[in-house]
């Protein structure tokens, strides 16, 4: 993603972007999990809610901590699973211009 999509908060609710900025860093460090697992869990989610935008963010964030296409792919099945193949289309969408 080029920009942030929650920038227009820095104006409309600056406390707003803050606490979800603090939420997404408590999240995504490094923990029990590694960041690219938490990063390949959030990707999963966003393929099983149909949010392609993010399954395209969270896709590039997993790999530029480690996670290989391998990983996705077996996240993205893990998705499927759950919530049915519509997580597929969306993430074959969000992943055409990645790999």
């Amino acid at each position: 993603m080029s920009e942030n999509p929650l920038k227009v908060f820095e104006k409309l609710d600056p406390e707003l972007l803050e606490m979800v900025e603090n939420t997404r860093r408590l999240a995504l460090t490094d923990g029990a999990l590694p960041r690219k697992f938490k990063f390949l869990i959030a990707m999963a989610l966003d393929a099983s809610h149909g949010t392609v935008q993010g399954v395209k963010a969270l896709a590039q964030a997993a790999v530029q901590a480690g996670a290989t296409k391998e990983e996705i792919t077996e996240a993205l099945r893990v998705a499927q699973y759950i919530s049915g193949v519509g997580s597929v289309y969306t993430a074959a969408h969000a992943l055409k211009e990645l790999f």
